[in-house]
């Protein structure tokens, strides 16, 4: 299914994800080193990173949301919003989190367990997001069509690669 959110037959959703998915985790990855080394450095590249990965993640959901709206297969929209709802749930625990963290004492326990399930939330949520994609071809373009005097075998050949 080709997604109306697209540059150049590229969906921009996909595109976008990788800045939240990575800002949050390595958050979580400061906020480890900071538990182990003590150093507030740590803990000041976990709240920025956090915040980033606030802003990164509403950026990725204006495309995806787009896509969502032009699933028409039930059973693959029903996937989608799912996803969708785990991706809002990560995105509140990690809004809280950084709530929590400007009010808060340096290395406090809730919001490092709001860190860890967040991230937990985005594991679901990428696997969710890899069914849509891998499974249902969610953004995939269709198969090329043979070029006029093209041997079926080497059509096929072309069909596995892509």
């Amino acid at each position: 299914m080709q997604t109306p959110a697209s540059i150049a037959k590229h969906p921009i959703h996909p595109m976008l994800i990788v800045f939240p998915i990575g800002l949050w985790v390595f958050s979580l990855v400061c906020d480890i080193v900071f538990r182990i080394t003590d150093r507030m450095l740590w803990n000041d590249i976990a709240f920025y990173t956090m915040a980033g990965g606030l802003v990164g993640a509403l950026l990725a959901a204006v495309p995806g949301l787009i896509d969502l709206v032009a699933i028409r297969d039930p059973g693959t929209r029903k996937i989608a919003v799912i996803h969708m709802a785990v991706n809002i749930l990560a995105l509140a625990l990690f809004a809280v989190n950084l709530y929590l963290r400007m009010n808060g004492h340096p290395g406090a326990m809730v919001p490092f367990v709001l860190s860890i399930a967040g991230v937990c939330a985005l594991g679901v949520s990428g696997w969710l997001g890899g069914e849509l994609a891998y499974v249902r071809r969610v953004g995939v373009q269709p198969s090329p069509q043979p070029v006029r005097g093209q041997s079926r075998e080497s059509t096929e050949r072309l069909r596995r690669i892509v």
